[in-house]
């Protein structure tokens, strides 16, 4: 293994940057960062939109959450990459292509975790900003979502740790991301295959514990200044 790591280490961190494209675990978290940064914004809306209780903007969002739940992750991913182009003409990319399905399926997941922190508030705060004159979603995005935002946050590095491990789905559309790059170190070395993917189970456990261990530390937090 360690041989496996002196002659490869760097290939299997950086890929080919800065000589080249970045793959390697540079890569998969480049996926992961770009991926949440989009699902969190994209879950909130989804969330204000099911606890709106307007029928045209509550409805839409129950229908996209219902369907993507229903549907494998690696099927989105499958119609981004051939039916998208088919549609509009336009080739994409792996990597937009892993970013765009995995935002879709996240941000359905995501959404209802933040809108059972919404609904977990209690109604009095509401109905006070109500009281107060002020609107909607001068409410929301005042008085309930800075509190949903710190009480779901361990939910929020939950989705993130689940997103992580999605990126290896990369591998399925040619995407140089940690998956294939070990991929691609194993072929180069043949005959050592159980330490190249230990190495590569290795790399996957450290960052999803330390994101795990962050979230433990979140709920303490979050238990003690709910007063759970």
């Amino acid at each position: 293994m360690i041989e496996v790591l002196r002659d490869n280490g760097f290939y299997l961190l950086v890929g080919e940057f800065p000589h080249g494209p970045p793959g390697g675990l540079l890569l998969t978290l480049l996926l992961a960062a770009c991926t949440m940064a989009l699902v969190l914004p994209g879950a909130v809306l989804v969330a204000l939109a099911r606890t709106s209780g307007r029928p045209w903007f509550a409805r839409p969002a129950l229908a996209f959450v219902s369907i993507i739940r229903a549907v494998p992750v690696l099927l989105i991913i499958f119609w981004t990459y051939l039916f998208v182009p088919v549609l509009t003409g336009v080739a994409i990319s792996g990597f937009v292509t892993i970013v765009a399905a995995i935002t879709i399926y996240q941000t359905a997941y995501l959404s209802e975790v933040i809108r059972a922190g919404i609904e977990a508030l209690p109604r009095g705060q509401i109905e006070a900003g109500r009281a107060l004159g002020l609107r909607y979603w001068t409410i929301m995005l005042r008085i309930v979502l800075p509190q949903v935002l710190v009480n779901t946050s361990p939910g929020i590095l939950n989705v993130l740790i689940i997103i992580v491990k999605e990126t290896s789905l990369g591998y399925m559309v040619g995407l140089g991301e940690l998956t294939l790059t070990a991929s691609h170190v194993n072929s180069l070395t043949l005959t050592r295959p159980l330490e190249v993917f230990a190495i590569l189970s290795l790399m996957y456990f450290v960052i999803c514990y330390s994101l795990g261990r962050i979230v433990k530390q979140l709920e303490k937090r979050v238990g003690t200044a709910t007063g759970h």
